[in-house]
């Protein structure tokens, strides 16, 4: 309608980020910031996608996995994505199945015991329980103790510098890897060929994180504390009824938390800044830090970073991030 100055692309072609001008089938597509080509492809847990024509196109992959973060003084990402954090001197069902009152048997249950190792009160995972039927693994100082069997599961354990990682297959159910650091932080991935229902702190996995905080009476919890609550392993154990925030107990640690959990938001990231939200990472940081109070804290530090790298990595994007000054690991 009216005359501006400037360049424009002749009818048919478009602009493309380099400010050419290309046919449609040329142009490329967006993701997290990054420009991606004709033909390209980024994939996800469920997704495999492909530029065409400047748009993604998506196709479900044939077995789609999640994963539930455990790490640091009781930071959970559930199966479904949501966050919260607890604290809770007890044991809690990280996730089961056999929760539907239809089918009210259990094939796999895996806990995590609790122990204060702050004086805030703030509490770390210490020990990780994996009840398969007859089956238990215990994930407990650094190692672990396997008792009983069940010819009904197949399992594989990996170690290696840094982690501890179990393969468990349930026949027509579940593949399951478990991951864990030998402190605070576990990884439950689980891929599924059934439709169970699956619950605990790691939620419901169906799709939609705003019902994960579905307590173990089947209704949605109106705060994540009454959900924690719920999903208590031993009844005996006292709720939790606040959630303590280090940094305001501990205000002498703050600076210091906060300039060696800079390393989040620094260059060394650079890379996946736009790849994963570092923000969440970078507060779970802070909080941890100023929370392990009587021993400890650099590890807690380091574990805290180290979940940030592994998120990362998922996206396939690999950081150097460790250094012999900087959370050091020998091989």
């Amino acid at each position: 309608t009216k005359c501006e100055s400037g360049c424009v692309c002749a009818d048919g072609l478009y602009e493309n980020l380099d400010g050419r001008c290309v046919p449609a089938e040329e142009c490329p597509c967006e993701y997290g910031g990054l420009a991606y080509g004709k033909g390209e492809q980024i994939q996800t847990e469920c997704e495999i996608c492909t530029c065409t024509k400047g748009k993604w196109k998506c196709v479900q992959k044939t077995r789609c996995s999640s994963t539930c973060n455990l790490y640091g003084e009781g930071h959970i990402t559930t199966f479904d994505g949501q966050r919260f954090v607890f604290d809770g001197n007890c044991e809690y069902i990280l996730a089961m199945d056999g929760c539907s009152v239809n089918r009210p048997i259990s094939s796999f249950k895996i806990v995590t015991e609790n122990v204060i190792c702050g004086k805030s009160g703030v509490t770390c995972s210490r020990s990780i329980s994996i009840c398969l039927g007859n089956l238990t693994i215990i994930l407990r100082d650094e190692t672990f103790a396997i008792s009983g069997e069940n010819p009904g599961i197949r399992y594989k354990v990996k170690k290696n510098a840094l982690h501890l990682m179990f393969d468990i297959i349930i026949p027509g159910k579940y593949n399951m890897t478990l991951i864990w650091n030998k402190h605070m932080n576990f990884f439950i991935k689980i891929s599924r060929e059934t439709q169970e229902t699956i619950c605990g702190l790691c939620g419901n996995y169906n799709g939609n994180m705003k019902d994960d905080f579905e307590t173990r009476s089947k209704y949605v919890a109106s705060n994540e504390l009454e959900f924690v609550n719920s999903w208590k392993e031993n009844p005996l154990c006292g709720d939790v009824y606040f959630v303590v925030d280090p940094c305001s107990k501990n205000p002498y640690r703050k600076a210091w938390a906060e300039k060696t959990c800079s390393i989040i938001n620094s260059h060394v990231f650079s890379a996946c800044h736009n790849k994963v939200n570092r923000m969440p990472y970078y507060e779970a940081c802070v909080r941890d830090s100023c929370g392990c109070d009587i021993g400890g804290d650099c590890q807690c530090m380091c574990d805290a970073i180290a979940v940030y790298a592994m998120a990362c990595l998922e996206k396939g994007i690999c950081i150097d991030w460790r250094t012999p000054e900087f959370c050091r690991e020998f091989c």
